[in-house]
């Protein structure tokens, strides 16, 4: 009998990850990093010359899962992150776009007017069988050993892109928009809220065990424009995620989220991830002191010596919390940072 057609993910305690972003007591910070997989290891280097497409990389179930577990038989981290980009969803939802090497994400039709949201429709998760597929075996691949993590784009940061209609420094047509089309924007954020929400519920399903939201240019904005045209959006996502897949833990991450943090906790998420503008004392006076998941601010810089981040999950293998300590902080607060 092959037991994984019964179900694949019922053999397994929750990684050490996953309880820690639940808020249950472990034995010492689980780690991982953003960006885990990419250009700082060799193997993937020499992947890309074979592939030199980004989107081939991040769309094709086999590449995926191949790069995927580059980091981990490397390194063992305590979690797993699917090789993808937050902008991987925009032709599910009827909005195309392309990758070039200079420009990086480019969209030919941005939204900016009534008539351009009629090209949007709902989400069509067949469009996006690979990364269902790819959670599925990695799931399967790193068994009960780690936790496999998705993630998606919030919907004021993937709105940037399809406004802008690509990268941009300045974001001036979307934050004029908040301003000269507010119901056009509001409509555009509406209709992401759905499409991610569906989207996070579909990579749960197909076996990711928590979810990472990316508000990557939500720093971009002041906290009250955040708190109008950000958050009520997030909240809603996990509003949405929460009744359906209710053990699913959530983490937030934002560049910049200095000036934000009590208003990420507002959201509802579980984990509040901090970049690296941020004092860790300075965040556990404002949020609570409750936990922590080793992590670094936004990835792996390019040129990083592999034996530096092997060191970096080496010592955090090694760390222990003290049993009554920890106890005591376990009380204390009900957010994880």
């Amino acid at each position: 009998i092959n037991l994984f057609s019964l179900s694949p993910f019922i053999f397994y305690l929750d990684p050490l990850l996953v309880k820690a972003a639940r808020g249950d007591p472990v034995s010492r910070p689980p780690a991982w990093m953003m960006r885990q997989a990419g250009r700082y290891m060799a193997v993937y280097r020499k992947l890309a010359e074979k592939h030199p497409s980004f989107r081939e990389r991040s769309e094709t179930t086999d590449l995926i899962v191949e790069i995927s577990l580059q980091p981990w038989e490397a390194f063992r981290p305590d979690g797993v992150i699917i090789f993808s980009d937050i902008l991987t969803p925009l032709p599910a939802f009827g909005v195309p776009f392309d990758i070039e090497e200079v420009r990086g994400p480019v969209i030919q039709s941005p939204i900016r007017s009534e008539d351009d949201l009629k090209a949007l429709h709902p989400i069509d998760l067949e469009k996006l069988h690979f990364v269902g597929e790819s959670l599925k075996i990695l799931r399967q691949e790193v068994g009960g050993h780690a936790a496999v993590l998705g993630f998606v784009g919030a919907p004021w940061t993937i709105a940037t892109y399809i406004v802008e209609g690509g990268t941009t420094r300045t974001y001036t047509t979307i934050k004029s928009m908040c301003h000269t089309a507010p119901n056009l924007l509001r409509t555009l954020l509406s209709h992401l809220t759905k499409a991610i929400s569906e989207y996070i519920i579909y990579q749960v399903e197909s076996g990711a065990h928590c979810i990472q939201i990316f508000d990557s240019w939500g720093g971009q904005l002041p906290p009250d424009m955040w708190e109008q045209w950000s958050k009520p959006y997030i909240t809603e996502i996990v509003s949405v995620v929460r009744n359906k897949c209710p053990k699913t833990p959530l983490v937030l991450y934002i560049n910049g989220n200095g000036g934000l943090l009590e208003r990420m906790k507002g959201t509802g998420v579980d984990v509040i991830g901090l970049d690296w503008t941020v004092d860790m004392a300075d965040a556990r006076k404002r949020l609570g002191p409750r936990g922590h998941i080793l992590n670094l601010g936004h990835g792996v810089l390019v040129g990083t010596p592999e034996e530096a981040v092997a060191h970096f999950f080496d010592v955090s293998k090694s760390l222990n919390y003290d049993g009554s300590s920890q106890n005591q902080s376990m009380e204390e607060s009900k957010l994880l940072v």
